[in-house]
């Protein structure tokens, strides 16, 4: 049988970083073994769902480099197949009328509280056999009172359940809309889902699923629930360790490639390799090798992979990144393919994210007089530079062509005739060319920044050293 998987987000936030996990998992999962990866988007909140969140998840998956082989469906489309298959529930005895008030069932659960029982349902409606009438009512499943329901699970291994722990679990609310676990059930079945990749939290969801496929005489399909994520504290992960939204993580200037080789790696592991590629991941990623400890969340190893992947990416990788980041930073337009390409070998290794790349580099794409960062004015814009900066400038600007081997040669020439070591002429034009003490070889920043923009923040400082 063709293996079929399906991730499922429900459209009332950002994709957090636990659910690009799960997407994750399904898609390397899926290319493993040659199957299908189905987005569904279970939007059946109709009060908390929103086209925004929709919109939000489609392009973080777009972001990832997820794209779905089918889909998106959406389960708001579907409410008239669920309830049809409710019909045929009620008509095999599977399902029941209930007309149990509100004020009935919490004073049950308030009985059953100071019993010390699990709260549930009585089945006070079970046997009533009830028809749906003009009195409020829900429909619920008749869940089996005897025996007890399990499977094999792909990565918890055997999971069992007793059917007297479950109870009969309501499948259409009181104003006619179908529950989760129905629009689950039936869309695993249509879709023809032949593996469930989810977490663990909706263990306590798979056995009254499985029960309504049983009841309906459908294959039932495997399960696979991973552990979740936790922060390094060892606490459920939350927006405080990093569950926030995959596209924040983008605008904090991490690579969709450095974000799926941490997250493959969160639990699933493949002998001492670290750095993976996607097309790696996709060979030898499969879900059955997940370990079942909690993952644990941490940032800094996060960083560490992005140095890697930012390293080791192609300038089509790395452009449309910097490119975002540049505008974010107020360069507008933001440079094109052509002015970017050749800078970005004198930056790839000197940064952990491309947040701080855009910071490196923003001072080449600067028109006007940069600021300086004070420490480092104070520190190499003194008095006695004054005149070999403006010798440099002038030296600088009668060079012919503007060349490596020119431009040092004017370089050194400037520091025999003014008797400086390297040091100390060079940090002075590193501040007055990029505004900090920090960039690539003097040398190399020239020749990115171009003739005329170097001699004129040359003169620029010499001018603020008179002013200084």
């Amino acid at each position: 049988m063709t293996l079929r998987t399906r991730f499922a987000p429900s459209p009332t936030g950002f994709l957090h970083i636990g659910g690009a996990r799960t997407a994750l998992f399904c898609h390397l999962h899926t290319r493993r073994h040659q199957g299908t990866f189905i987005l569904r988007i279970e939007d059946t909140d109709t009060e908390r769902s929103t086209q925004e969140a929709v919109q939000v998840i489609l392009e973080g998956l777009t972001w990832m480099g997820l794209p779905p082989d089918e889909g998106p469906h959406f389960q708001s489309h579907h409410t008239r197949r669920y309830l049809d298959v409710v019909q045929e529930m009620l008509a095999a005895g599977h399902a029941y009328v209930c007309t149990c008030s509100r004020e009935r069932l919490d004073a049950v659960r308030e009985r059953q509280r100071e019993t010390g029982d699990k709260p549930r349902y009585d089945g006070h409606c079970r046997n009533a056999n009830l028809s749906p009438g003009a009195e409020p009512h829900v429909i619920r499943f008749r869940t089996p009172q005897e025996g007890e329901i399990s499977w094999d699970d792909k990565i918890q291994e055997t999971i069992r359940f007793a059917n007297s722990e479950l109870d009969d679990l309501i499948l259409v609310r009181s104003d006619g809309s179908p529950t989760y676990n129905l629009a689950v059930a039936v869309d695993d079945h249509d879709m023809g889902i032949t593996l469930v990749i989810r977490g663990e939290d909706h263990i306590s969801n798979t056995p009254r699923q499985m029960h309504l496929f049983r009841a309906m005489g459908w294959e039932v399909p495997e399960y696979a629930h991973m552990p979740l994520l936790h922060g390094s504290d060892g606490a459920k992960l939350s927006k405080r360790h990093g569950a926030v939204s995959v596209l924040q993580y983008r605008e904090e200037g991490f690579l969709p490639s450095a974000i799926n080789n941490y997250l493959a790696r969160l639990g699933w592991s493949h002998g001492e390799q670290e750095i993976f590629t996607m097309a790696e991941l996709e060979q030898l990623f499969d879900v059955s090798q997940l370990g079942r400890s909690a993952a644990i969340f941490d940032r800094a190893k996060l960083l560490w992979i992005n140095g890697h992947h930012i390293r080791a990416a192609t300038p089509e990788q790395l452009l449309p990144e910097l490119a975002m980041q540049l505008a974010r930073l107020g360069i507008d337009p933001p440079p094109s393919t052509e002015e970017l390409a050749p800078i970005l070998p004198e930056f790839q290794a000197r940064a952990a994210t491309m947040v701080e790349m855009a910071q490196k580099c923003r001072f080449l794409f600067i028109d006007s007089v940069l600021p300086y960062e004070e420490k480092a004015a104070r520190k190499h814009l003194t008095p006695g530079v004054q005149a070999p900066l403006s010798a440099l400038a002038t030296a600088l600007d009668a060079l012919p062509e503007w060349l490596t081997p020119a431009i040092e040669g004017a370089f050194q020439a400037n520091l025999a005739a003014h008797n400086l070591t390297m040091g100390q002429l060079a940090q002075p034009v590193r501040v007055a060319l990029t505004g900090s003490g920090a960039s690539p070889g003097i040398f190399e920043t020239m020749v990115m920044l171009g003739k005329q923009k170097t001699v004129q923040r040359i003169q620029a400082g010499v001018v603020w050293l008179r002013g200084a």
